[in-house]
C-alpha cells in the first residue's frame, strides 16, 4: 500500500522519521490465495490459525484450505464464545492453547480476534498475519491492543500485524452492521484531526501535516463511495477497509493515537466500560463511534457560540466538587472507575493552577481554535444526512443507550452550582417530566412526541 508519505530513515518536515509499523498491507479481490507465498517471506514452516467460530466461518475455513494447498502445517484454536471479550480470560486462553511448534500466527477476524492476536504474538515474538473478515474498525496495523483489563477498557502496547490481508470478496460479505461500524469508525477522524491541531495549537503537542493530510484523504473517499456500501459494492468497501488500515498506520507514524481518535472515542469507551460493569446495552465499536462523532460535532457547534469567560471558568473551577464527581463517576462506571479516578489523581486532571494557565492559553487562541473547528469538521446536519444514508443510529437511545442512565445525583451537584442543565434523549414522557421537575433549560429528544405532548 501507498502511504504517500516519507517513511523509515528519512526525517519528514514534521522533523519525525516516519515508521508504518507494518510490512505490508494487501487488499483486493482474491488476495487471500496469496497467503502461502507471504508467508514464505517469512520463512514461516507452520502457522497458528486464531477465530472465533464467526470468523472461521466467514474465512477461517477458507485460510486452512489456501494453507493446506500450499504446503503449510497448522494448528488452529477456535474461541466458542457466542460474544468473545479481549480480556484477560481471552488472552489466557490464546496463550494456554498456543502451539510452541508454530513460527507464525494467523488471526483471522477483525477487532477483537486482532487484539488477542496481536498480544499473543508480542508475548510469544512470532511473526503476525492477520485475515481481516470485516472492514469494521481501525486497529488492523495499529501496535496497541483494546483490552479490558479489571473492568477498565485500556490501550495495551503490543506487536502490530507484519501483513495485513483484505481479500474484498470476504469483506464484502461482512454483516452490513459491520460494514456500517467501519465507516463510522472513519468518521471519527474528523473529529480527531480536528482536535489534534487544537491540542498542538494550545499544547504544544507534536502534530504533523502530512500524516493528518494522508488521513483526510482516506475519509474523503470514504465519504465518497458511502453510497456504495448497503449494497456492498467492491469500491464502497475497499475504500473503507484501507482508510481503517491508514488509520492505524497513522498512528504508528505519529507514535500516539491522536490522528485516529479523539473525544468522540471517549464516548464509546465509556459505553463499553459501563456495559462491562452493569450488562447495560453496547454496539460494535464504530457505530458507537460514529454517534460520538455527530454528538461531539453537536456540542462544537454549540461551542462557537461561546466566548472564554474568566471570572466564570475560574469560579467552577474553584467550586468544583471533585469527591461528588468520584461518587458520579463510581455511580456510573462501577468497579472500573476506581483505576480512571487513580489515573486522573496522578496525572493531576484537576489541578486549579494547571487549569488556570490553560485558560489562559485558551482565551489567546480562541479565534485560532474557531478556525480549526471550521475548517475540520462537517456540520452536523451533513453528518445526519450520512448516517441516515447508510441506515446508522445516529444517538444514544437507538442502540439503548436512554434517558434513564442520567438520572443520578449529578443533577442536585449542577443544581446546588446554580447551573443550567441540558438534558438529551427524553423520549418518553417519563423522562421529559423527569427533566421538567429538575428544571433543565434545554431538553431534546430523538422522538419529539413525548415532550410536544407534556409541553403543550
Amino acid at each position: 500500500m501507498d502511504y504517500g508519505i516519507v517513511v523509515n530513515n528519512q526525517k519528514c518536515a514534521c522533523g519525525k522519521v516516519h515508521a508504518a509499523g507494518i510490512d505490508d498491507c494487501i487488499s483486493g479481490k482474491g488476495v487471500l490465495a496469496k497467503l502461502p507465498e507471504i508467508i514464505g517471506r517469512y520463512n514461516g514452516k507452520k502457522a497458528f490459525v486464531v477465530a472465533d467460530k464467526n470468523t472461521f466461518a466467514a474465512a477461517g475455513e477458507k485460510v486452512c484450505a489456501v494453507l493446506e494447498s500450499g504446503g503449510i502445517a497448522y494448528t488452529k484454536h477456535i474461541f466458542n464464545s457466542d460474544a468473545l471479550e479481549p480480556n484477560e480470560a481471552a488472552v489466557g486462553a490464546a496463550v494456554l492453547h498456543f502451539d510452541k511448534a508454530c513460527d507464525i500466527i494467523v488471526g483471522v477476524g477483525s477487532g477483537v480476534i486482532n487484539d488477542i492476536c496481536k498480544i499473543l504474538a508480542n508475548l510469544t515474538e512470532r511473526t503476525y498475519i492477520i485475515v481481516a473478515t470485516a472492514p469494521s474498525m481501525d486497529g488492523y496495523a495499529s501496535a496497541t491492543s483494546s483490552m479490558t483489563r479489571d473492568g477498565l477498557k485500556i490501550s495495551l502496547p503490543s506487536k502490530c500485524a507484519n501483513v495485513v490481508i483484505g481479500d474484498v470478496d470476504i469483506l464484502k460479505e461482512a454483516p452490513l452492521h459491520m460494514l456500517k461500524s467501519g465507516l463510522g469508525d472513519m468518521l471519527a477522524k474528523y473529529v480527531s484531526i480536528c482536535e489534534w491541531r487544537i491540542a498542538n495549537l494550545v499544547t504544544g503537542e507534536y502534530y504533523c501535516e502530512k500524516i493528518a493530510d494522508l488521513i483526510r484523504s482516506a475519509l474523503k473517499k470514504c465519504v465518497e463511495n458511502a453510497d456504495g456500501l448497503l449494497e456492498r459494492k467492491e469500491e464502497a468497501v475497499q475504500a473503507v477497509f484501507e482508510g481503517l488500515v491508514l488509520g492505524g498506520v497513522a498512528m504508528n507514524f505519529a507514535g500516539l493515537s491522536r490522528p485516529a481518535s479523539g473525544v468522540e472515542h471517549y464516548f464509546s469507551h465509556i459505553w463499553d466500560m459501563r456495559g462491562e460493569a452493569f450488562n447495560t446495552p453496547v454496539d460494535l465499536h464504530g457505530i458507537q463511534c460514529a454517534i460520538g462523532t455527530l454528538t461531539a460535532v453537536k456540542l462544537y457547534e454549540k461551542l462557537k457560540a461561546y466566548a472564554p469567560n474568566r471570572e466564570k471558568a475560574m469560579a467552577y473551577v474553584k467550586g468544583f466538587d471533585y469527591a461528588a464527581w468520584k461518587k458520579t463517576l463510581s455511580a456510573y462506571l462501577g468497579k472500573a472507575a476506581d483505576a480512571m479516578i487513580a489515573l486522573e489523581e496522578k496525572e493531576q486532571k484537576y489541578s486549579v493552577e494547571s487549569h488556570k494557565d490553560r485558560f489562559e492559553i485558551l482565551c489567546a487562541s480562541w479565534d485560532a481554535i474557531l478556525k480549526i473547528i471550521g475548517e475540520e469538521l462537517p456540520s452536523s446536519a451533513e453528518l445526519e444526512a450520512l448516517l441516515d444514508k447508510i441506515e446508522a443510529p445516529k444517538a444514544p437511545a437507538e442502540i439503548g443507550i436512554s434517558m434513564a442512565i442520567a438520572k443520578s445525583e449529578v443533577f442536585d451537584i449542577y443544581a446546588k452550582k446554580g447551573l443550567p442543565m441540558h438534558l438529551y434523549c427524553a423520549d418518553t414522557e417519563e423522562d421529559v417530566q423527569f427533566c421538567i421537575e429538575k428544571g433543565a433549560s434545554l431538553i431534546t429528544a430523538n422522538d419529539p412526541s413525548a415532550l410536544l405532548k407534556l409541553l403543550r
